[in-house]
């Protein structure tokens, strides 16, 4: 599945649609889990990334730079079931192509893994990153190519 949104959450107003990527991959649950914290592994090649910091226990921090300033976010960990699944929440953000450079606080990236057969469907989701984000066009479509990139990587 290509990137698309689905409803995430409901509230008594409105519904909020996340972004949210998808996929089948040949890897195990476990295999793939291992690389997740492994930040340079998916979240790279792109746009000249700088990501510092821990990923690996709870609580750790991470930070990621990328396009020249254009981008900063700092990231804490702080969901982790092995094989299964892990959430950051992103705790700074100056995304300098916006209005409201700090749009993303708050925020939660997350990989979710599953077994579907003898493959792992791998769901990433910004919880938070809604179309009514002024970065919704432009940071899904980030989130694509670098999804699309891991997926070729698990393939």
């Amino acid at each position: 599945m290509k990137a698309d949104t689905v409803n995430a959450h409901s509230r008594a107003e409105r519904e909020v649609k996340d972004f949210v990527y998808s996929f089948i991959s040949s890897g195990s649950p476990e295999k793939i889990f291992e690389l997740l914290p492994e930040i340079e592994s998916w979240w790279s090649g792109l746009y000249e990334e700088t990501i510092s910091g821990e990923s690996g226990a709870i609580g750790d921090e991470f930070s990621f730079l990328a396009g020249g300033g254009a981008h900063y976010s700092k990231h804490r960990l702080v969901e982790l079931v092995p094989g299964q699944k892990i959430v950051w929440e992103v705790i700074e953000s100056n995304l300098s192509f916006l209005t409201k450079s700090d749009e993303w606080v708050g925020t939660h990236i997350r990989f979710d893994l599953e077994p579907e057969g003898s493959n792992t469907r791998v769901t990433f989701t910004h919880q938070g990153l809604t179309p009514k984000f002024e970065c919704y066009g432009n940071c899904s479509d980030a989130w694509t190519r670098y999804l699309e990139n891991l997926e070729k990587k698990l393939s």
